[in-house]
């Protein structure tokens, strides 16, 4: 059975969250505050940790990147601010997933259960040969290190997952829907949005080879050697 923690100032929001959290038979803790978190989370192994931005003692992200320091336990954002820089910095410190309030309970139940399926999958097996380069882009599959012009980059986890997703599948024109089912193992549920701020965030990771990932107007993206 995994074990959630549910952060929020709310008491009606964790009520709702954990009902129907319970129903979908997950264990449930409970924090009030950032602070409470970090401590809960420092003291006990959570699978999941649903977290709410705005808190009083210590927001959500400074939480978050507090608790990461510790454990790399999956992360859920709760928001009433849905603006893209939002999602955008707390994807950079390494949350797992964004949803906006309101939200949709099932939507969330939803999202904790693709986020924990991919955070207990076992890692696609590569090839230690699995090196690729193109022009000053390398790509080391096995690895999961990506270098600019001889310089390592820094990217989140997604930022890689996405890249090795988009190389594997070089010259395929690939939905956002299939990036979201690929990626992040949302399908119907899935939000345009998460793809389009990952991709952001990876061309700006890959300076000037960001020419390679090429959007494919009305439809998603694909990776291309020859892009200009």
């Amino acid at each position: 059975m995994s074990k959630l923690l549910i952060v929020d100032d709310e008491v009606n929001i964790r009520a709702v969250v954990r009902e129907y959290a319970e129903f979908e038979d997950y264990e449930v803790d409970e924090a009030a505050n950032g602070m409470e978190a970090v401590e809960k989370a420092k003291a006990n192994d959570y699978d999941l940790i649903i977290m709410d931005v705005m808190m009083p003692k210590l927001d959500g992200y400074s939480a978050s990147k507090e608790i990461h320091k510790y454990k790399n336990t999956p992360i859920i954002m709760l928001s009433a601010r849905g603006e893209e820089y939002d999602k955008l910095f707390g994807f950079e410190i390494g949350v797992d997933d964004y949803v906006v309030k309101p939200f949709s309970p099932k939507e969330l139940m939803a999202r904790v259960k693709a986020v924990l399926l991919r955070s207990k999958a076992p890692a696609a097996p590569v090839q230690q040969s699995d090196r690729l380069v193109f022009e000053g882009l390398e790509i080391d599959l096995a690895g999961r290190e990506v270098y600019v012009d001889g310089k390592k980059a820094s990217m989140t986890p997604k930022e890689y997952d996405l890249l090795f997703y988009l190389v594997r599948n070089k010259g395929l024109a690939l939905t956002r829907d299939k990036l979201l089912e690929a990626v992040w193992g949302y399908d119907f549920f899935g939000d345009d949005r998460t793809v389009d701020t990952h991709i952001k965030m990876l061309r700006g990771s890959l300076g000037e080879y960001r020419k390679f990932i090429v959007t494919l107007r009305g439809m998603g993206y694909k990776f291309e050697v020859n892009a200009e």
